[in-house]
């Protein structure tokens, strides 16, 4: 009987060693690479009061670090190209580009790095979360927190068929914070901007 009961033990006690042991292949961050297809980056600031005027960047790339069983952030890293502005408009989109507002042929880039993620709860299915981190405009870099849901998590139905996230996220910034403050104080062009980001994500397997 004792025999036995060493036996059981020894099993039990293998087996949650073995369920220990497996632990971290699943909770661990993967690497996930932004697909540029499915990447909208769109923006939304007031034009003297009348209404807001709507615009995109057309041009970014980004990667980040999630582990998906933990819901914690590793890193991430977006890079949107500052000429890519566009608002359906040439002569007011080469203005956004000049030193005026972007400065784009001086700051070709603006970067935002992830920093945190802070999961909260879910709605319809969908998690929902903060996430900090630091944008860099204009040469100047300050924080910035989004509001952040993730919409599914699953095989890619066609195409490349990998698991992929598909992530919703938004925050409005002054943009005076970073220096670029023309027309704010004549009331031609509002400081708060909305931003507001939609893509999906594929897993580096």
């Amino acid at each position: 009987m004792e025999s036995r009961r060493c036996i059981s033990r020894t099993l039990a006690a293998t087996a949650l060693a073995g369920v220990l042991g497996a632990a971290p292949a699943w909770a661990e961050p993967r690497s996930y690479t932004i697909d540029p297809d499915h990447f909208a980056i769109g923006f939304q600031v007031d034009h003297i009061g009348y209404a807001d005027i709507i615009g995109m960047f057309l041009k970014a790339s980004g990667r980040f670090e999630y582990d998906e069983a933990a819901r914690t952030l590793k890193s991430g890293r977006v890079v949107v190209a500052a000429d890519s502005v566009f608002s359906n408009h040439e002569a007011r989109d080469r203005h956004v580009r000049d030193s005026d507002f972007l400065d784009a042929k001086k700051h070709p880039e603006i970067v935002f790095e992830a920093t945190a993620f802070e999961p909260g709860g879910e709605r319809d299915g969908r998690l929902e979360g903060r996430l900090a981190g630091r944008l860099t405009l204009l040469g100047q870099t300050h924080p910035v927190v989004l509001d952040v849901t993730l919409n599914k998590a699953a095989t890619y139905p066609f195409g490349h068929r990998k698991h992929t996230l598909g992530i919703s996220a938004r925050t409005t910034i002054e943009r005076s914070r970073w220096g670029m403050d023309y027309g704010i104080s004549r009331g031609m062009v509002g400081d708060a901007v909305e931003l507001r980001f939609e893509l999906e994500a594929m897993r580096d397997d």
